[in-house]
């Protein structure tokens, strides 16, 4: 997801959002902007002495983030290995919305679920922060295909279509419990979009597997003073960074990629329906692909939330150079997006260009 911040021109049901809506931006741009920076773990996997330089090199390009970056990169057919970080812990923020899909698409393989399959959305499915169906559609009953919930989440990160895909999924446990049965520690599904904006409001009585309107919450946090809700959003600033919660190793996240693209844990028709969406992502396009050369193709998933920036995903390297997976994370930034984009940017470039030119042998 991206950060939930609000649109404060977005509609709601024929009105506008109140002035209070206005002020919470404000507090939300504020989110965890604390804590300092944790000293670098580089490793890498291989027999190639150049890939110690380009951990290296990947270090020193985080340093402008100003917050602790944790980078994973899989050169596919070599096996070489790169990590910053690999074993901390980030918010994945909606790079977690990759670990739902997967999880759909196995019971799609299992039969358990058609991508055809028609979802009434009502209007207790509707969430605040990015996306569409919130801002397009007022009226509930309308219905979606499983498909096009899946496209919508990760294509322009709806945080509507995530918390239905992930209901449709079975839930968090079962999200994380698929992690695990496919041999994957270190990434975990612990809520759903509405559990962000519970734990960020402090809200005590919103049964976050259910459904409550975008009004009804809406009147909630009318009903909490600015001099409250700042307080609260230090708060949950100051908890942010120590949840469990939701987050991934760059490691975790790079193994599941390879096992997407490798096949390993999805049918062909599932794992080149899942990758033909990340292609279309919308969203943090001057991330990953912020940098590569014009006509790369790339897959993935970006994430956005407080002083937490992230991409990961898959790039085909042209020549036959071979296909790299690349996942960096920040967190505990104190720097504005657009310089951690760069970051994430600018590793991306070194770890493209370092394959390229680097093929290796086996």
């Amino acid at each position: 997801m991206r950060q939930p911040g609000f649109r404060p021109m977005t509609k709601l049901r024929g009105g506008i959002f109140s002035q209070s809506l206005i002020i919470l931006i404000a507090l939300f741009a504020l989110l965890i902007l604390t804590t300092g920076l944790n000293a670098q773990d580089t490793s890498c996997v291989g027999e190639d002495p150049g890939l110690k330089r380009l951990a290296n090199e990947i270090a020193r390009l985080s340093k402008p983030a100003q917050g602790v970056v944790g980078v994973g990169a899989i050169h596919l057919e070599t096996g070489r290995e790169v990590y910053l970080n690999k074993g901390v812990g980030f918010p994945m923020a909606s790079t977690y919305k990759v670990p739902i899909a997967a999880k759909l698409f196995s019971l799609v393989d299992a039969g358990k679920v058609k991508l055809d399959d028609l979802i009434t959305v009502e209007a207790g499915d509707l969430r605040l922060g990015s996306g569409t169906l919130a801002n397009l559609f007022d009226d509930p009953g309308y219905k979606l295909s499983v498909l096009n919930l899946i496209k919508l989440m990760l294509i322009i990160s709806d945080n509507s279509a995530t918390d239905i895909c992930m209901r449709t999924a079975g839930g968090a446990a079962a999200i994380t419990q698929h992690m695990r049965d496919i041999g994957i520690q270190g990434l975990r599904v612990d809520r759903p979009t509405l559990g962000i904006i519970n734990d960020y409001f402090g809200f005590k009585d919103i049964d976050i597997e259910g459904r409550i309107t975008i009004a009804e919450i809406m009147e909630k946090i009318k009903d909490i003073p600015p001099e409250e809700q700042e307080k609260r959003a230090k708060i949950y600033a100051e908890k942010f960074n120590k949840d469990s919660r939701d987050t991934t190793t760059p490691e975790a996240m790079a193994l599941l990629l390879r096992k997407i693209w490798q096949r390993e844990i999805l049918s062909e028709a599932s794992a080149q329906k899942m990758l033909d969406i990340m292609k279309r992502c919308e969203t943090g396009t001057e991330r990953i692909r912020g940098m590569l050369p014009p006509g790369t193709i790339a897959y993935d998933k970006t994430g956005t939330i407080g002083g937490t920036l992230n991409d990961a995903g898959i790039i085909e390297l042209p020549d036959n150079a071979g296909t790299v997976i690349v996942a960096v994370y920040i967190k505990e930034s104190k720097a504005e997006n657009a310089a951690r984009a760069k970051v994430i940017a600018q590793i991306s470039r070194a770890i493209y260009d370092y394959f390229l030119f680097n093929t290796g042998t086996k």
